[in-house]
């Protein structure tokens, strides 16, 4: 509860633009959703707003749906004796990518309303009543990932959170299938 509070009221605060949706999906998009496939671990902060300098540390089962494209990081997060599940959802809807993280802005989340993939990252529109955000998921190397949400400040994206994930699996990435 106090990592999903921390997150919604570090995006709540600030304002941001949304990102066009991407072209019809490819080869290139498929690849990057594989290399997601496996399990992550690793330091993150909030690196802005209220909570800024709070340290917590991370773990995710990265999945892909059976003939879908998208991808689904599900597992949770620590801060000290506190700890709290985390789920992002997303798939490709027509032209663009729709989903969830946590429960969606129906919930105590946001959805995704839109993004772009390439082999090597992932950039997806979020939103929740008023705030729109930005997540982006940049694979460094097959076994790092970094993950940054961001927000828009005036006419600047402005980090919010910031996470640091190692693969922690053995998984042969591309070639499963």
């Amino acid at each position: 509860m106090l990592l999903r509070s921390m997150a919604v009221s570090c995006l709540a605060m600030l304002p941001l633009a949304a990102l066009d949706a991407p072209a019809d999906a490819s080869e290139r998009e498929q690849r990057f959703f594989r290399q997601i496939e496996g399990k992550w671990r690793g330091p993150g902060e909030i690196v802005a707003g209220k909570y800024k300098g709070t340290k917590f540390t991370c773990e995710f089962s990265g999945l892909t749906p059976n003939n879908k494209l998208g991808m689904t990081l599900d597992g949770g997060c620590r801060v000290g004796l506190f700890s709290q599940k985390m789920k992002a959802t997303v798939k490709r809807k027509g032209r663009g990518y729709t989903g969830s993280f946590l429960d969606g802005a129906r919930g105590e989340g946001l959805d995704v309303i839109a993004g772009t993939v390439t082999p090597d990252r992932a950039v997806l529109t979020l939103k929740r009543n008023q705030l729109d955000g930005a997540m982006l998921a940049r694979l460094a190397s097959k076994d790092q990932l970094n993950i940054t949400v961001s927000v828009t400040v005036g006419e600047a994206l402005v980090p919010v959170i910031g996470m640091k994930l190692d693969r922690i699996d053995s998984v042969a990435v591309g070639s499963v299938r």
